[in-house]
């Protein structure tokens, strides 16, 4: 029994499983913000339940706060490892598959941005506009350059072959799209009819800077899959992230047309507002029934790589947003349309999402006591690690 209470201490000890406190910044990696999607995903969704529940919007509000001091953390971790270990951080840009992760840092502001939408306007009123529109801009510059400078790296100094790709290329992609609907979500609450243009623009230049390209990378991933079959249990959850893009397409195109049809008026052109009113909710339709298909896949093979075991990692972070924004959809969905088959579904469907982000936020947790996830594949040469 003796021999086995310094086991047991150390495994009590935070970071028992890093060398110094100073490994957690060391190998830390853009994966951690997948988290920061994950959670202000689910805040959003729960905000919009289709049933009253006393104390749900408060629960919903807390978790988009936590989301807030989440991203910040991780903000902070990230930039202390690029001050601190210059040379192994710019490792990342020739590593194949943690560069795409890139991605998940204006995904997850975009969380927050349309938290403060939700949340932000009750508690503190109108102040909070200018904030969401400078942190909207902010986040379109970087997803604009994630969409461009990881594919051009992957170009030109990365390795990658189609047996081993995964739907993991589809992240510095997707955040453009996922800036769209901020933007579509922002307009409303901008008061210069100008600006409203300007924003309104700019997201639909979004949609198409990432929609098409996404579905590209779909395409060869459809492929892939047939020829060479599922990806490696490591990346079981990478089946789920084609449904982001799918089912943020869908919703892009639903708030985009709604808000454009009032911002195309305000600048003389009704007709055009009309036109991007029905076509935003026909494509929006479009795309929510593709979505639908591939979760169906996506829930088969998952079924099919828990029976065989998986580990937990990062990217059990997977699961969650793809999962979540395509349940936004669906809500969306809801209000627009009086059938109650979409709000069952997308009752179903918040209950799926709060399960998920239930287990894997417990795995985190586990995983970043101990140190054991802190670990940064950009440096497995440099420690002699696989």
């Amino acid at each position: 029994m003796n021999d086995k209470i310094p086991t047991v201490h150390s495994c009590a000890r935070p970071l028992s499983a890093l060398s110094s406190p100073k490994e957690a910044i060391r190998q830390f990696t853009p994966n951690w913000f997948a988290a920061t999607m994950g959670t202000g995903i689910l805040s959003l969704s729960l905000a919009q339940f289709p049933w009253p529940v006393p104390g749900l919007r408060l629960v919903a509000q807390g978790l988009w706060m936590f989301n807030i001091l989440l991203f910040s953390v991780f903000a902070i971790m990230y930039l202390a490892r690029w001050v601190m270990y210059f040379g192994e951080a710019k490792r990342i840009f020739g590593h194949s598959t943690v560069s795409m992760f890139f991605g998940t840092i204006p995904m997850g502001m975009a969380t927050i941005i349309n938290g403060l939408l939700v949340f932000g306007l009750p508690l503190w009123g109108a102040d909070v506009i200018p904030v969401a529109q400078v942190l909207w801009w902010l986040d379109v510059a970087m997803a604009l350059l994630c969409g461009v400078c990881i594919p051009y790296m992957m170009f030109t100094r990365q390795k990658h072959s189609i047996d081993q790709m995964t739907a993991v290329w589809l992240l510095p992609v997707v955040a453009a799209e996922v800036a769209a609907v901020s933007g579509g979500l922002l307009v409303p609450h901008i008061a210069d009819a100008h600006t409203q243009l300007g924003i309104i623009i700019t997201s639909y230049v979004l949609w198409a800077y990432s929609v098409p390209v996404a579905l590209s990378i779909l395409t060869i991933l459809l492929l892939r899959m047939v020829l060479h079959k599922l990806p490696h249990e490591s990346m079981a959850a990478s089946s789920w992230l084609a449904l982001g893009p799918i089912g943020t397409g869908s919703l892009g195109m639903l708030v985009i047309g709604g808000a454009a049809q009032g911002v195309f008026a305000a600048a003389g052109m009704p007709e055009i507002g009309h036109i991007a009113q029905g076509i935003g909710f026909v494509v929006g339709i479009i795309f929510w029934g593709c979505g639908l298909w591939w979760m169906l896949l996506a829930t088969l093979i998952t079924i099919r790589y828990f029976r065989e075991g998986i580990p937990f990692n990062l990217g059990w972070w997977g699961f969650t947003f793809p999962l979540g924004v395509y349940t936004v959809a669906t809500l969306k969905l809801s209000v627009m349309i009086d059938l109650s088959f979409f709000k069952g579904f997308s009752t179903l469907l918040v209950i799926m999402l709060v399960i998920m982000w239930l287990i894997v936020t417990v795995k985190t947790v586990c995983g970043a006591w101990s140190g054991k996830l802190f670990s940064s594949p950009c440096l497995a040469g440099l420690d002699g690690k696989s």
